[in-house]
Order: structure tokens, then sequence, then C-alpha cells
């Protein structure tokens, strides 16, 4: 898969080559975007996501769902991955069939022990009011969550939704 270079973006009229970024039309479909992790971004990133997803045709539920799921995800990189700063957070979806899947990624403070930290009621940030509840919301409404993380290296969290299933 080529990797996106800014200036390196095909233009209207452009040619599908062969190892270009333009690909013929198929089931799948993926989108990514940019942010900075200013707490404003999460709704931005919960409406994009719900947007992206809407040719599916989601129940309200599953809507609401992953919209949660999402929230969850980028407010854990605003809080805990760049609590000092303002970094770049990453969001990918991937629609194929029936199925969502989400990438959210950090490249901030990483975390030391991802068992823990999916431990219901666990939170490094006591003093915000935070719940500690992220990890838990994520997997009670996503069908798989991952979370690769390493400290300074930043965190990744990988989650995949199929829809229609009446779950």
């Amino acid at each position: 898969m080529s990797e996106y270079k800014e200036g390196n973006m095909l233009r209207p009229g452009s040619e599908y080559k062969e190892g270009s970024m333009m690909k013929p039309r198929s089931e799948r479909n993926e989108m990514s975007i940019r942010f900075d992790s200013y707490s404003v971004n999460e709704g931005f990133a919960r409406v994009a996501v719900a947007a992206f997803l809407a040719d599916l045709d989601p129940t309200l539920d599953e809507l609401a769902d992953v919209k949660t799921a999402v929230s969850e995800a980028v407010t854990n990189s605003i809080i805990h991955g760049y609590e000092n700063g303002i970094g770049k957070i990453y969001l990918t979806c991937v629609k194929e069939k029936q199925q969502i899947q989400i990438e959210v990624v950090d490249y901030g403070a990483g975390i030391d022990d991802v068992p823990k930290a999916k431990e219901p009621f666990y939170t490094t940030r006591p003093e915000l009011e935070r719940s500690g509840m992220g990890f838990a919301f994520m997997e009670a409404f996503m069908d798989d969550v991952e979370v690769d993380s390493a400290p300074g290296q930043g965190t990744t969290v990988r989650m995949i939704k199929q829809f229609g299933t009446g779950a």
C-alpha cells in the first residue's frame, strides 16, 4: 500500500496507474484523518466516524456504541497520551461489507501496563475525576478491541464492530 505524502495526491481527472494511490472501486472503503489533541476534537472524531459508517445503516444503538468507543479512545489519547501538550491523533476507519475497523493512534506517553490500564476504574489521572472506564466501555460496545502501547512511543487502539448481527 502506498503511503500518503503531502503533495503526492492525484488531481481530479487523473488516471488510475498500477502502484498509484487511486484504486478501482471495491466493497472496501477507507478514510484517515489527523487532528490535534485538543479536547474539542473528540466530538469531531465521533461525528466523522458516524458519517463514514452511515451507509452501513446501523441501528441507533450500534451508532451510539461506535461513537462512544471512538470518544473513549480519542479522549484517552488527549488526556493520557498528550497530557502535558498537544500532539497529533490519527484516526483510520475501514469499512468492508457490514463491518468497520477503527484505529486510533497517538505518539504520546504510551501505557506502562496495558492489562492494568484495561481494568475497570483504573486511572492514572484521578485529579481530573476520570472514571477509569474507557477501555471497559470500548470492550463492551465493540466486538473486538486490541491495544498496543509502549512507554514513550505511544498507543494504538484497534476496534472492530459488525453491523446487522442483532447483537
